[in-house]
């Protein structure tokens, strides 16, 4: 098969590959893609150090231009980039599609944004003279995303540290490079200068690794797992580097006695089980007062029950496989300590076999359990959801607050008065009142509190924050 190469100061280069394997049949291989080295990587921050001068201080029609045509050629094979996305993650087809036009939104957005920078021009307290507060690009950005969203998370960022006028080094989940070297060549042959952008595809203990011990990246943003968000942490501290974390979420939704049943059983199971359980603003924890209790438990046990879990390609498939067999034995762990922990598995639990060989998991439904067991503490990632039971909405605003995680949380009621108090009081970067916890705009800031994030909200307007420098400048008149 062809070798998907690394793209370097402009150049595609590699000669070793791994094979990228479709997680809903194992049998295929997606393409092979190249795995670059620590001096790969070295090579690629030194490309984007070199082309930082010139892209910094490039005009705003020519930006502006490059990622329009980027937005514009992604939604115009948006079935094909989703068929490519379904194929590497194993999210359904629809929800991959999906995925793709939102990359392409994100690309038209900040497309704009580059004809709409601005600053602000003060008068200083002092006589004759004038004060500009302007914002300025921030240099080389490292940019390392997860495997969950192979499209959009790096469009989130791709985006903006372009549209602000900074150089980038590229290293996407070694899981699912290949919608990664999709944009890699878009963005190229879109006419961006070269070292602008470079694809580094590889292990994080290797190419990653060489990212957080140089010294000259000005910035890191990160999506993905605590444990390495830590790490990010640290070494961009020893080097006096700016950076950005998009960790864990544990995080809950509440059901009221109030709530609409039908709305209710329908942001469960699509927060809980859709994208397999695997966003990190899944709902794996519903929180119920007492008085809808068994009756949300038997109506989303039923609606459990409708979903098909098949390969992800397939007409009418609802949730597809787990992403590879590391994740899949995670799963299946975490639903043998929830049954050690002596929660009720009311629902699957099992992995099922389909026409082809994958890693499919029914969506797993637990009842009884409580919020100090370990399937209600710690992030699982798959389709396993917890059902905790509790007396009333003050009650049901504790346990979802006490968590170490804050990224997302919802609730579902018909009173005016719990919705505004839960809006208030819920100690998450993101609220959703009768709506599933997952899903939110391109246009907005995206982002949450405690072990869940850190530094400025990524997305929208508030990119900026994040990807640009205030300069302040003084002029005697």
């Amino acid at each position: 098969m062809t070798l998907h190469q690394n793209l370097i100061a402009g150049e595609w280069v590699g000669a070793d590959g791994v094979e990228n394997i479709n997680p809903s049949n194992t049998n295929e291989v997606v393409g092979v893609y190249a795995r670059a080295s620590a001096d790969d990587a070295k090579n690629a921050i030194a490309a984007a150090k070199a082309a930082f001068p010139a892209w910094s201080r490039s005009g705003i029609l020519e930006r502006h231009a490059i990622l329009k045509k980027t937005s514009d050629e992604i939604l115009a094979r948006k079935e094909e980039l989703g068929n490519l996305l379904a194929r590497e993650e194993g999210k359904t087809l629809p929800e991959a599609i999906g995925e793709t036009i939102r990359a392409a939104q994100i690309f038209d957005f900040f497309a704009g944004e580059v004809l709409r920078l601005s600053g602000e021009v003060l008068p200083s307290v002092r006589p004759n003279i004038g004060v500009e507060i302007t914002r300025e690009p921030i240099g080389v950005v490292g940019i390392i995303t997860p495997w969950n969203f192979p499209i959009a998370i790096p469009a989130w960022k791709i985006a903006p540290a372009l549209a602000y006028g900074n150089t980038i080094v590229f290293k996407p989940a070694e899981l699912v490079p290949a919608c990664s070297w999709a944009i890699a060549d878009i963005l190229h042959r879109a006419g961006l200068p070269k070292g602008v952008l470079n694809l580094v595809m590889g292990k994080g203990s290797v190419v990653g690794q060489a990212m957080l011990d140089s010294p000259d990246l000005a910035a890191i943003t990160f999506t993905g797992s605590t444990g390495t968000g830590k790490r990010v942490a640290a070494a961009s501290i020893e080097h006096n580097r700016k950076f950005q974390l998009e960790m864990g979420g544990k995080n809950p939704m509440v059901v009221l006695d109030d709530a609409d049943l039908t709305v209710a059983v329908e942001a469960a199971a699509n927060s809980g089980f859709f994208s397999t359980g695997q966003r990190c603003t899944a709902s794996s924890r519903l929180i119920v007062t007492e008085g809808i209790h068994d009756k949300f438990v038997a109506a989303l046990t039923e609606k459990l029950k409708t979903l098909v879990v098949d390969d992800a390609l397939k007409a009418g498939t609802h949730i597809g496989p787990v992403v590879d067999a590391g994740q899949l034995k995670q799963d299946t762990d975490y639903i043998a300590i929830g049954q050690s922990e002596g929660a009720k598995l009311a629902f699957g639990g099992e992995t099922i076999s389909r026409d082809n060989p994958g890693f499919f998991l029914q969506p797993t439904l637990f009842t009884e359990a409580t919020n100090q067991m370990r399937i209600s503490r710690e992030e699982i990632f798959g389709p396993v959801v917890s059902v905790i039971r509790v007396k009333n909405y003050d009650e049901a605003l504790s346990v979802a607050n006490d968590t170490p995680f804050g990224l997302s949380a919802g609730i579902a009621t018909t009173s005016l008065k719990h919705a505004t108090h839960f809006k208030r009081n819920s100690e998450a970067g993101m609220v959703m009142v009768n709506l599933p916890t997952a899903g939110v705009d391109f246009h907005v800031p995206f982002g949450g509190r405690k072990a869940s994030s850190f530094g400025p909200r990524e997305q929208g307007k508030y990119a900026s924050e994040f990807f640009t420098v205030v300069k302040t400048a003084y002029t005697l008149a």
